[in-house]
């Protein structure tokens, strides 16, 4: 008879992937950078796997793990619905951004991504910007996000926060019978670049803006160039608005949130914001708050960053093909509504149903 054996790190591991439909996951290790960074390639069907760096102090590499996993399954729901040929990658880092990145740590990233063979190509996310690019790019040409003087997109927030606004502007056209955000008291959670460019369009549509973040230099930014109020961090969901945005980490939206928040519609920029999908889903539902799916209003980033790896880049089509969020989220409502189920799963049958139909015609990147 054969014993069981216990369930190491490594099945544990590939249980994560099976679970979630995974290619690939590549693990990082340089002793002279300190560099410890995760890749992980989601679905190739559509294309390469693409989707942002993050540079994150974790509190467990399993953390980081987890992360990669699910940021880089949403890219591949994010491209999809966005009509775009690509599929779904991201890459987390592991530290502290502040202290420990330098030229020397992001180009043996870079060295990383290159030995891909563009399966994976990068761009900026958390914790990154268009310095960081160049930097991996003079290892590898899978990288996007580059500055304009480089012949690159420059920084995606600002056709980020677009396509976000846009949403809430479906959103609100669903839930109040005017897409108008006057007046609407809209809390931002996160005021780094897409949170920062979000309250610039809410402020000159004269909305009600107020504004969370657990770094101080960041607060003090936003309230010196915007009329906001500041929230603490800790009272974010006890807060009386219209519009929640989640515009930071993912899975603010779990079991301690939810019964707590006092909006009608959630609409913002951050990634995995449901903590489970089909259970907070449904809470949201089940409460009345319309949710508006972050991998579908949140995809004017990687339209951006496609057009640039396409080497077509023309910002007018950029914010073009971004407008389009307003009325598949529209779209995507009208369908959870005749369907009986939430916005997150209507709007993962419309992903999955291009996947799906693209996948009788070609083979994985």
């Amino acid at each position: 008879m054969i014993e069981a054996q216990p369930q190491t790190e490594t099945s544990q591991v590939f249980r994560q992937m099976e679970t979630l439909n995974h290619e690939q996951l590549v693990f990082c290790n340089d002793e002279s950078t300190g560099l410890k960074a995760i890749i992980a390639i989601h679905n190739t069907i559509l294309g390469p796997g693409m989707g942002g760096t993050r540079m994150w102090n974790y509190a467990s590499e399993e953390e980081a793990v987890t992360d990669a996993l699910r940021l880089s399954r949403g890219m591949t729901f994010k491209s999809a619905i966005a009509g775009l040929n690509l599929g779904g990658g991201k890459a987390v880092i592991i530290g502290d951004a502040r202290t420990q990145k330098n030229e020397a740590f992001m180009r043996r990233f870079g060295r990383f991504v290159d030995s891909l063979g563009g399966r994976y190509w990068t761009a900026e996310d958390v914790n990154m910007s268009t310095r960081d690019m160049e930097y991996i790019h003079m290892e590898t040409p899978y990288v996007t996000g580059l500055p304009e003087s480089m012949g690159g997109s420059g920084d995606p927030s600002p056709v980020t926060a677009y396509g976000v606004y846009l949403g809430m502007k479906a959103a609100s056209k669903k839930v109040y019978g005017s897409d108008s955000l006057a007046g609407k008291k809209v809390l931002v959670q996160g005021a780094g670049q897409v949170g920062t460019f979000l309250v610039e369009r809410l402020e000159k549509e004269d909305a009600k803006v107020y504004v969370a973040d657990i770094f101080d230099d960041k607060i003090a930014r936003v309230t010196r160039d915007y009329k906001v109020e500041v929230v603490a961090p800790d009272k974010v969901y006890d807060a009386d608005v219209d519009i929640y945005a989640p515009c930071a980490l993912g899975a603010t939206l779990n079991d301690d949130s939810i019964p707590k928040l006092k909006c009608n519609i959630v609409a913002g920029g951050a990634n995995n914001q449901l903590d489970d999908e089909i259970q907070h889903g449904n809470q949201l539902r089940e409460a009345g708050i319309l949710y508006a799916p972050d991998f579908l209003i949140n995809s004017g980033g990687i339209t951006n960053v496609y057009y640039e790896q396409q080497g077509n880049h023309n910002i007018d089509r950029v914010y073009m093909q971004t407008e389009l969020i307003y009325d598949v989220l529209l779209n995507v409502i009208d369908h959870a509504e005749q369907n009986n189920m939430t916005t997150h799963e209507a709007a993962l049958e419309v992903a999955l149903k291009r996947i799906q139909e693209v996948g009788k015609i070609k083979l994985p990147f």
